[in-house]
């Protein structure tokens, strides 16, 4: 059980690594405000993999160093607040409602993999500036950057959030499909799946 937790605990620092490498690495597209980047397919995969507590924390720890090391320090707080529900609707999709581990069917554990990516990307989609008006509203007023974030609400959202929910979405899940089968063969999964299911 202790290996497991080490284990686990090794493979989430390597998933917030892959985090920051697919946010701070790869070229992003500064559209509205919104940076398109590849980060959050990382946060699915690992929830994916890891259950929704430990996928998060991880897409919290590698995306808030992103932006602290990126220069936007003022972000990390509303960054790992996000990318944690991330994970935790992933995990809640995939490992509980789902049940994805137990599950015999490649197939549907694959579209489950998609579906879950899919649904807390799209939640984010409103959650990510709900919670960024919430904070210049009421924690850190600053009226300009709250009148924004409620622009982009009532919009349902920018056009760069809705591009990285969709190609998120799909890296996530083509990275799980691809991978899984391979750590299933090698016996590594089942290291991850006892504790996944309990933190989910």
């Amino acid at each position: 059980m202790k290996k497991n937790s080490v284990f686990k605990i090794a493979t989430a620092g390597l998933m917030a690594a892959l985090c920051y490498v697919g946010y701070a690495v790869f070229p992003a597209i500064s559209a509205s405000g919104t940076k398109v980047h590849i980060g959050n397919a990382f946060v699915v995969l690992g929830a994916l993999l890891l259950g929704g507590l430990y996928g998060g924390l991880a897409g919290a720890v590698g995306l808030s160093l992103a932006d602290i090391l990126g220069g936007y320090a003022a972000s990390a707080p509303r960054t790992f607040i996000t990318k944690l529900v991330i994970g935790l609707i992933v995990g809640l999709v995939a490992h509980k409602i789902a049940k994805i581990d137990e599950n015999k069917s490649y197939t549907k554990q694959i579209i489950w993999g998609f579906a879950a990516g899919a649904i807390a990307l799209a939640f984010n989609c409103v959650f990510e500036p709900s919670l960024k008006w919430a904070w210049y509203t009421i924690l850190t007023p600053d009226a300009e950057k709250a009148e924004k974030a409620i622009k982009s609400l009532l919009a349902i959202t920018t056009y760069a959030t809705i591009i990285n929910a969709v190609i998120n979405t799909a890296v996530g899940g083509v990275l799980y499909a691809a991978i899984k089968p391979a750590l299933s063969k090698a016996g590594i999964l089942q290291n991850l799946i006892p504790a996944s299911k309990k933190a989910a």
